[in-house]
């Protein structure tokens, strides 16, 4: 071997393997919507929702208070939806629950549910846009730095959600705010627009699948 072609061999073995593509298929009872997955972006939030997703994360059961390991979001309902604006999911509270139902038997509304735990926002500085196209999917939260698990895929974009983008304040750690993109959709986006307007807690995630390869949504 040349000392030319032995350099080239090194540096191709020196060189970091090339990132593999991540993808989450959100099998709901209207159809599956996929999304890839943007690990580089927001690697917090792919790894936490990924690991919740395929029970692979300890949490906190908030029905029961006891800590599990099982898939968080399988049997949970979209329990927040605006036509328009966006789809939110993500709640252990509505895991098991009824569709049409809009909190728990002991009176406990949907949506007010976590993992028992929260983590920082991952956004870029203003002006930044992360929420130009639709179907993009990001942390919903209570304020700066409350990630936990739920969820939301939007609908509108652009200058419709402009609340969404990233905005400076002294409140979260970053000095920014807003919501944590991780990832945008590829494939049954129509679905979006028509689970927002079956109406809050209508349509349930049977599971969220994990894979290295693009999902089809037929």
């Amino acid at each position: 071997m040349t000392k030319l072609a032995l350099a080239a061999a090194l540096a191709l073995a020196a060189a970091p393997a090339a990132a593999q593509d991540l993808y989450a298929t959100f099998d709901t009872s209207m159809g599956k919507i996929g999304v890839k997955l943007l690990p580089g972006e927001a690697p917090k939030a792919v790894k936490n929702f990924v690991e919740l997703a395929e029970g692979k994360k300890e949490w906190t059961d908030p029905k029961t208070g006891q800590k599990v390991k099982t898939p968080l979001y399988d049997g949970t309902l979209f329990h927040r939806v605006i036509p328009g604006f966006m789809i939110q999911g993500g709640d252990p509270l509505t895991q098991g629950a009824q569709p049409g139902t809009t909190s728990t038997s002991q009176g406990r509304p949907f949506g007010t549910g976590s993992p028992g735990y929260k983590f920082e926002d991952e956004l870029p500085k203003p002006p930044a846009k992360t929420f130009e196209k639709p179907c993009v999917l990001a942390m919903a939260n209570s304020g700066a730095d409350t990630n936990g698990s739920q969820f939301f895929i939007t609908e509108g974009y652009g200058g419709t959600v402009s609340q969404l983008e990233p905005r400076t304040c002294v409140d979260a750690k970053g000095g920014v705010c807003g919501y944590t993109r991780f990832g945008q959709g590829v494939c049954g986006c129509d679905l979006v627009g028509q689970i927002a307007r079956a109406g809050n807690s209508k349509v349930k995630i049977n599971k969220v699948v994990i894979s290295k390869t693009p999902p089809t949504c037929r």
